[in-house]
């Protein structure tokens, strides 16, 4: 895509009859209420005025993933105390690992004492936007899903606030929908599925995959499990971090916890009435958690430490067991795909009614899953845990100066600046929803085999490439993404610029150094993985597109500052000026505009930067 060249003809100069500082009224839509939309809402009422904000949200609750993902074992992989928001510290996570209903709990109780409801129009679905340059406004269709109308509406600028592990996908395999069983997808689990002493096959062995099969293990009546790639499966968390002797280790030993990492109701207590305490074991524990960049560094001392380390607790879990230490331990590096804790999932491949299967599916058959070799597993459900399309590209035309964003992120490697902002398609950005442990589910409606259980509920997703989504708590991380995009709006407001962009130059020499830097880490290693293009279905040497390149500390150092010469502008004013916002020589400072004090100027820390 070339630069964008306004063709605006331009009116004589004239002076702005207001003081400098005056902002200027804009509409902000953003699409999700997970856990990024209700952030945005708090992030903008710090620190904008003058403007009007509305969500649309799919679901007929708030919570995004959190609300979505239902199906048994669901939790975060990330310490509780660290997956929150840090002007909202919860003191009583239930366990180490917060289960998922715990989480959307604490992200409604938000929404409810933060007084947000009136932002958030829940049943409701963007199904297109279309960028008016002349306007500088974006044309949106929206759908309200109790009465199935469809409206439009307009916004100087969209946040989608939403992520990328959204569009869930049944596995490509032939006859699937002459099962004549219970088909049922993790990211769609429906609420009257049994499978207590049933015949159930679980395809797949990523996360949500590797949650599930230990806690259904014990009720099922056999649990055939399909490994198609082997897998990083790590000690438990405590355990690593005490194993790796990080800045949390001494603190965990301060920590009471049951045999199951639930916290005590001493330690809750302990939390509550200490918050010295309490502040340095969330830190401590954060602070841990971004050492974890140094694991991936291919070939370098930590990374072999850790493979060893790993190696050996998957054999010793295993039971040395040839055939399954062969099926689950990896030769590609450790981090290539997502590493993955896993309490009682290696344990649960030992049981006796287990069978582990890495031999091919053929097809689907109406009374179970017929095997390559010609062989017929008999099966009451299965479960498919197989993966979302991860092409990046959203799931309704989002039309900008250039076109069809779907169009472009279908047929190109996907590329965006610093995860937020796509060149050519003005005032549009994309903050971070967190997709979990769990994953998204989708839009789609599938037509049912005979019987599939499933719904249909995803809040509408989109993440810009190479985001740090595999990087810890996504909660902080949505926290930096959006004061990078407040102040943006806010520049646009005071500066009366009526539309911003990346440079096409930019995203491609950003994309550059993203493509620089890969090979260093573990993620572009000979696997497939939905870090790459095309995702889990990719080849295996494909560019990494889902991850930043760089530690969680780099990303969040990385948007301190706006860098406003990567970005094309065009102004309200006349002639085009970029000066207009200067106005008539008077500032909102000086005129009680503003408040706070007016010579500001003569403090002792005016001098910093």
């Amino acid at each position: 895509m070339g630069e964008f060249i306004s063709t605006e003809v331009k009116e004589p100069y004239t002076i702005r009859e207001e003081p400098l500082g005056t902002t200027k009224h804009v509409r902000i839509v953003g699409i999700g209420a997970g856990a990024s939309g209700i952030n945005m809402i708090r992030t903008l009422r710090r620190n904008l005025t003058n403007y009007e904000h509305v969500i649309y949200e799919k679901n007929e609750k708030v919570g995004g993933t959190w609300f979505e993902n239902r199906y048994p074992g669901c939790r975060c992989d990330v310490p509780s105390h660290n997956y929150q928001f840090s002007w909202r510290p919860n003191h009583e996570w239930s366990n180490f690992f917060a289960p998922a209903a715990e989480i959307e709990q604490y992200l409604t109780r938000i929404v409810e004492e933060e007084h947000m409801a009136d932002t958030i129009k829940t049943r409701h679905k963007v199904v297109g936007a279309w960028w008016d340059e002349a306007r500088g406004i974006w044309d949106l269709s929206v759908q309200n899903l109790e009465t199935g109308e469809e409206f439009r509406d307009q916004a100087n600028f969209v946040v989608d606030a939403s992520g990328i592990l959204n569009n869930w996908k049944w596995p490509d395999i032939p006859n699937i929908k002459s099962f004549r069983g219970e088909l049922v997808h993790t990211a769609s689990w429906p609420k009257d599925f049994d499978y207590n002493n049933k015949n159930v096959a679980i395809i797949g062995n990523g996360s949500s995959g590797i949650q599930l099969l230990p806690t259904i293990q014990p009720d099922v009546k056999k649990l055939y499990h399909f490994v198609r790639t082997p897998t990083w499966v790590i000690p438990p968390r405590i355990v690593s971090m005490m194993t790796m002797g990080g800045p949390a280790k001494d603190i965990l030993g301060q920590i009471e916890l049951d045999e199951k990492e639930n916290f005590t109701q001493r330690q809750i207590e302990k939390f509550k009435a200490d918050p010295a305490f309490y502040r340095k074991f969330v830190k401590t524990i954060e602070q841990d958690s971004n050492g974890n960049f140094a694991l991936i560094q291919n070939n370098s001392p930590v990374q072999a430490f850790a493979t060893s380390k790993v190696i050996q607790y998957m054999t010793a879990t295993l039971g040395g067991d040839e055939k399954l230490c062969k099926a689950l331990i990896p030769q590609f590096p450790l981090g290539c795909r997502r590493i993955t804790p896993a309490p009682g999932y290696l344990e649960a491949l030992r049981s006796s009614n287990t069978e582990v299967i890495t031999e091919g599916i053929a097809e689907i058959v109406p009374e179970g899953i017929r095997l390559e070799s010609g062989q017929i597993i008999q099966l009451d459900a299965i479960i498919c845990a197989t993966g979302f399309d991860n092409s990046f590209a959203p799931r309704f035309p989002i039309v900008g100066r250039h076109g069809n964003v779907q169009d472009a992120f279908k047929n190109d490697t996907p590329k965006g600046y610093m995860s937020c902002a796509l060149a050519g398609v003005p005032n549009y950005f994309s903050e971070f929803s967190p997709p979990p442990f769990p994953f998204l589910p989708n839009t789609q409606t599938l037509k049912p085999p005979q019987r599939i259980l499933h719904t249909n509920k995803r809040p509408l997703a989109f993440l810009g490439p190479n985001g740090p989504i595999g990087h810890g708590s996504v909660f902080t991380l949505s926290e930096h993404i959006a004061r990078y995009i407040t102040r943006i709006i806010l520049k646009c407001q005071t500066e009366q610029i009526r539309s911003v962009a990346p440079t096409s130059a930019a995203v491609s020499e950003y994309a550059a150094h993203v493509a620089a830097l890969m090979p260093r880490v573990a993620w572009s290693g000979p696997c497939k993985s939905w870090f790459k293009k095309n995702g889990n279905d990719g080849a295996e040497d494909a560019p990494v597109t889902a991850l930043h390149p760089g530690s969680r500390v780099h990303f969040f150092h990385m948007l301190e500052r706006f860098r406003g010469e990567d970005w094309e502008y065009v102004y309200d004013g006349p002639a085009g000026n970029r000066f207009w916002y200067l106005g008539n020589g008077f500032s909102t400072r000086e005129l009680g505009g503003e408040e706070g004090d007016q010579t500001w100027y003569l403090e002792e820390e005016a001098d910093r930067l």
